[in-house]
């Protein structure tokens, strides 16, 4: 069937594209100093999503008419060293791959309508919409790889607009404070990312998922490696889809990142970015399943993270926070669901919980002004439900309160430690130029050491 094949090719071609053109476009019209107007970046956005949706269900469609439950696209080799390297671009749709990316779409241009409207005459409106262009193309990417280089290309350019959307209201302290702690915590999530990498081309010589979880058709994939290389492989990706869902114990800086404005809030932590590691874990599960170790770990993550989750939240005194951890409960409740060895289950409480978040935090803005409404109407305060907390000893309470210790736990021994090692690292290159050039180098490029955490380097 060459007319179908080359069909499916060039539809998969415009998934892709789509959101890589509204990148491009807002990008360089930015650099270039000739932003669009808000009507016709607005527009723009709406056209571009459109497409892209319109693509991925023709493409879900087809596959149904034709029985196929995994169409891989090759979009050619990039580096090729024999016996050393190879790193080739590829997309794959499957019965994983295409539900994600229609939510992507779906989520993305209803968050972009509303945003258009809410950051309205802002100062930052263009640039707000063009890291947003920068997500959903991260997202697209993320969840159509097919080599885990692919993966790593979209991975980052998610967390790369997530960390400058947090921060996006620079003229406020917090902001940018908050922005680089979870810039940080990403840090560690990349490397393991990039690590898994280099272990699958040291194993498999290439980083294409067929060659590391079969050819088969998610989610039955099985997997040709050795047990004990499934475990390691997949802890790697267990910390990268840690550091990326906010999982115990990286989820202190998910109340930080509510700090960016309500539509990037409802996208990324509520809906999509925050689900990327249950996406991560289900893309890689037959790794799960060939080591016993590797899914009770997964387990366990995901069962404290709810946990630790539902206590955090109970005690949360904004809206958004609130919201962020009931995401986080229900994200830790799908990580658990994976470790159990379902796969359409937590696939399914994937989709349906993004899309009921995004309902939420778009609605926040408004749903105090509503209750302020209904109590003005009945002349007193809502009846309020006990929180549960109450009942506990008050250690617990604080406990929560302050979410754990887990940002003081992550700055005091793993961000510190790691900062003093490149500051140590940094000092023996000044004595080794120093004397090279027989006297004081690089004057200019000293700075006041610092012996504090994240909050005080920022």
């Amino acid at each position: 069937m060459p007319d179908v094949d080359q069909l499916l090719l060039s539809l998969g071609v415009l998934v892709v594209a789509a959101p890589c053109l509204l990148t491009t476009i807002l990008g360089i019209s930015s650099l270039v100093d000739r932003k669009l107007s808000e009507e016709a970046t607005a527009r723009l956005g709406q056209a571009t999503i459109v497409c892209g949706l319109i693509a991925s269900v023709a493409i879900l469609g087809i596959m149904l008419a034709i029985g196929e439950r995994r169409i891989a696209i090759e979009l050619g080799n990039w580096v090729v060293i024999p016996h050393h390297y190879h790193f080739s671009v590829k997309i794959g749709f499957d019965r994983l791959s295409v539900p994600f990316a229609i939510l992507s779409f779906v989520l993305s241009g209803t968050i972009g309508a509303f945003a258009s409207q809410y950051m309205h005459r802002e100062p930052g409106y263009n640039r707000f919409f063009v890291l947003y262009a920068i997500f959903v193309f991260g997202m697209i990417v993320t969840s159509l790889a097919g080599t885990i280089e692919t993966l790593f290309v979209g991975w980052e350019l998610v967390g790369l607009s997530s960390a400058l959307l947090v921060a996006f209201f620079q003229e406020r302290p917090a902001p940018p404070r908050n922005g680089l702690w979870i810039w940080g915590v990403y840090r560690i999530s990349d490397a393991s990312l990039l690590l898994a990498a280099v272990v699958m081309h040291h194993l498999r010589g290439e980083g294409d998922f067929d060659q590391l979880l079969g050819s088969g058709a998610w989610p039955e994939e099985f997997s040709a490696l050795e047990p004990h290389q499934a475990l390691f492989v997949g802890l790697l990706l267990l910390v990268a889809a840690a550091g990326k869902s906010a999982l115990v114990p990286f989820s202190g800086w998910l109340p930080r990142a509510m700090e960016g404005p309500t539509p990037s809030s409802a996208v990324f932590y509520g809906a999509l970015s925050v689900h990327l590691g249950a996406f991560l874990l289900l893309r890689i599960s037959p790794l799960l399943d060939l080591s016993p170790g590797l899914s009770a770990t997964v387990v366990v993550i995901g069962f404290v993270t709810a946990i630790f989750a539902h206590f955090a939240g109970s005690v949360q005194t904004d809206i958004k926070s609130a919201l962020s951890f009931a995401s986080l409960v229900q994200v830790g409740i799908i990580v658990t669901e994976i470790g159990l060895g379902l796969r359409y289950v937590p696939l399914f409480h994937l989709l349906g919980h993004a899309c009921l978040r995004t309902l939420q935090f778009v609605r926040a803005p408004t749903l105090l002004q509503d209750y302020r409404t209904l109590e003005n109407a009945i002349g007193e305060h809502l009846p309020r439900g006990r929180t549960g907390i109450q009942r506990y000893r008050i250690w617990l309470y604080r406990w929560s309160l302050e979410r754990g210790y887990l940002d003081s736990l992550l700055s005091e021994y793993v961000i510190f430690p790691y900062v003093q090692v490149f500051r140590w690292c940094d000092g023996m290159e000044r004595r080794w130029t120093d004397l090279l050039s027989h006297g004081p180098s690089r004057d200019s490029d000293h700075v006041p050491s610092q012996s504090g955490g994240i909050d005080e380097l920022a």
